[in-house]
């Protein structure tokens, strides 16, 4: 984050406050809990410039290659994780992204 705080000092520090308030804290709600450095560098990449409609090698909109190859390691992590021969990745909305997690705790 030395980038933003060189560009932005008060930006930074309002979100260096949010991540030690809920570094303190369990939220019980699954979109706002914490996760690890390494999903937010994720989440923060350019990947999130990308839209990617559609499945790996069927999307809607071109461009797509390496989004394609990201959700295809995600699939091939999650087969082996659940011994399962097909899987999709894609949340069919927001809320059951939440509540998969939920029922997973």
């Amino acid at each position: 984050m030395s980038y933003l705080r060189q560009i932005d000092p008060e930006i930074a520090e309002a979100i260096e406050g949010e991540e030690n308030r809920q570094r303190g804290r369990l939220e019980l709600i699954a979109s706002e809990n914490i996760v690890s450095r390494a999903v937010r560098e994720a989440q923060g990449s350019v990947l999130t410039n990308k839209y990617a409609e559609g499945y790996p090698g069927k999307r809607y909109y071109g461009g797509c290659e390496y989004v394609d190859v990201a959700e295809r390691l995600a699939q091939d992590r999650a087969r082996k994780l659940f011994h399962a021969d097909y899987v999709n990745v894609q949340p069919h909305s927001g809320s059951q992204a939440n509540m998969a997690v939920l029922f997973a705790v």
